[in-house]
């Protein structure tokens, strides 16, 4: 199961999850990141370095950001990678 970024993410976008993904899997629009279900490992190295706690396992996302899912798998094709880091934006 894929790793899917939700909606803490939203309006922050802190990039410290895209510097340890082994495989590039996270893509960048302007508000927020997004990780390709079809690129994601399950490895889980991105979990622990995002301070809001917006990546969860797929199986684990909560209910409230279930449409974030999708939102991950249907964004990720249209985006670029995203492999740095960046400054985050202002909440």
């Amino acid at each position: 199961m894929p790793h899917v970024v939700t909606e803490p993410c939203l309006k922050c976008k802190y990039t410290n999850c895209c510097v340890v993904c082994p495989v590039e899997a996270f893509r960048e629009d302007a508000e927020m990141l997004v990780i390709d279900p079809d690129v994601c490992i399950d490895c889980g190295a991105c979990v622990s370095e995002c301070p809001v706690h917006a990546i969860c396992a797929q199986e684990d996302v909560p209910e409230k950001f279930k449409s974030y899912i999708a939102l991950n798998a249907t964004k990720s094709k249209t985006l670029p990678p995203i492999n740095q880091k960046k400054t985050p934006l202002a909440k």
